[in-house]
């Protein structure tokens, strides 16, 4: 027997998070009764994790979805919710959650104008569209954001999925969003300016040297905040520092590469921090300062 409330829902855009959330919907025994997919890469990922779903044009998966999941890059949601609005395609009662980070429900207001009832429902995780992300789910968290009555939907939703709702208010989107990036995003550039440098002198797998490091790191910073911290910024080792710029300097090519803005930006925003816990004297951090400027051409 079917669970009460379950829904027909209806994927636009089988990229890495659409199909994953798609497939954690329909494990929660929700129908999904169609999935749009444009690339060979999207269609063989919809016949991975969807099996059986129909792939459909986007309006006709509006017009059968009771829940329609709007799982598409940031920049595009805006376009395409008024485009299907301009089409007549959203109906009253019907739900419509989007994945963006950046947009809460103000996105959505052509749906909540045809009486459909907006979310989003934005994943706090990195995918790779593969079954193993559903596994991930279960340590998720989804940045939510609606009307206070539908609240509740949306959160439910999300404990569906395996993961866990945290509210987020419409006007913190942005920010919550570029929270999210700094630390993720600029994580994955971080570890592959350290792994270039050390393939530089010789390491044959800096992944293996690199890896015990970081994980440690991550822990520790979780766990404790800055009083996690260490290293020669933290030390006020001005010299050590400088050793560091000059090095990346010449690895860079007399600065011209990426590695040395991000390790004097990195540093500099570092020292402030631990001059702020009282790591710090100011005449250190003046030193320190002086010694992260960039060198003029």
């Amino acid at each position: 027997m079917a669970k009460p409330g379950r829904l027909g829902v209806g994927i636009v855009g089988a990229g890495k998070v659409g199909a994953v959330l798609g497939a954690a919907l329909r494990g929660a025994e929700h129908a999904v009764v169609g999935v749009s997919a444009v690339s060979e890469a999207s269609r063989e990922r919809a016949e991975t994790l969807l099996p059986g779903v129909p792939i459909l044009e986007v309006q006709d998966i509006v017009e059968r979805a009771e829940l329609v999941l709007l799982a598409v890059p940031d920049d595009a949601l805006p376009d395409l919710v008024d485009g299907l609005a301009k089409l007549g395609a959203w109906q009253p009662g019907q739900l419509v959650a989007h994945t963006s980070g950046r947009f809460g429900v103000g996105v959505l207001h052509p749906v909540r104008a045809a009486g459909a009832v907006p979310l989003a429902l934005h994943p706090a995780m990195t995918f790779t569209g593969m079954t193993l992300d559903l596994t991930r789910l279960l340590d998720c968290t989804f940045g939510v954001t609606a009307d206070a009555a539908m609240l509740p939907i949306a959160q439910a939703l999300v404990v569906e999925m395996g993961a866990e709702p945290v509210a987020i208010a419409e006007a913190d989107r942005t920010l919550y969003h570029a929270a999210l990036a700094h630390g993720s995003n600029h994580l994955v550039t971080l570890v592959a300016q350290a792994s270039e440098l050390l393939a530089e002198v010789g390491v044959e797998a800096p992944e293996r040297m690199l890896g015990p490091l970081l994980r440690a790191t991550l822990e520790n910073a979780l766990a404790s905040g800055e009083s996690a911290l260490t290293g020669p910024v933290a030390r006020g080792d001005t010299g050590t520092v400088k050793a560091h710029a000059e090095a990346l300097r010449e690895f860079d090519g007399g600065g011209q590469g990426d590695v040395l803005a991000a390790y004097l930006a990195m540093a500099r925003a570092t020292a402030l921090r631990a001059e702020g816990r009282g790591l710090l004297k100011p005449d250190q951090l003046r030193e320190l300062r002086k010694a992260l400027e960039p060198e003029e051409d």
